[in-house]
């Protein structure tokens, strides 16, 4: 028996959401964007969840495994990792423990940093990344609702945002 899909609304919540916020503080744009902004992950994680839970990864292990095959060796520093994914070192020795768990990935020391340590892909981590990123590319990363342009303004509205929260220096 499968999880049964919440009956669709006759109105658009957020909007309604908006204008009763109208009503009663004012007009504050940025409260519909960002709550359109939520749901649109809640939306489009389960959708990419859906498809890499197929290969019992998360959206968070798929990225590190794409990022270690966008390395030349195949092996990054996990605080390269960390740095790359933009999280918490904790969450990094989390995601690859979990990927050497399912033999995606080795760990060894590295041996340009005593401290150090180096997560590799696997051969079998090679296929199941190479399997799953055709599957997502299939389903537009859930974006198939928008075309390669709307998908490029997309990322142009939210890249001053990244900006202003350091992600990275604008050139």
């Amino acid at each position: 028996m499968g999880v049964s899909k919440p009956l669709s609304l006759p109105f658009d919540p957020i909007a309604r959401a908006d204008e009763l916020w109208r009503r009663r503080w004012g007009p504050v744009p940025s409260m519909a964007a960002i709550t359109s902004i939520m749901r649109a992950h809640q939306i489009l994680l389960s959708q990419v969840d859906a498809v890499v839970k197929r290969y019992e990864l998360t959206f968070a292990r798929y990225e590190a495994l794409v990022l270690l095959t966008f390395s030349k060796a195949g092996e990054l520093p996990m605080s390269k990792i960390g740095e790359r994914l933009m999280v918490h070192p904790t969450s990094v020795t989390n995601t690859v423990d979990r990927l050497v768990r399912s033999g995606l990935v080795d760990k060894r020391p590295n041996p340009n940093d005593g401290r150090g340590t180096l997560a590799s892909i696997t051969p079998k981590g090679r296929e199941v990344v190479e399997a799953a990123t055709k599957d997502l590319m299939e389903m537009d990363f859930g974006l198939g609702a928008y075309d390669a342009e709307e998908c490029a303004e997309i990322f142009a509205l939210l890249r001053p945002l990244r900006v202003s929260a350091q992600d990275f220096e604008e050139r």
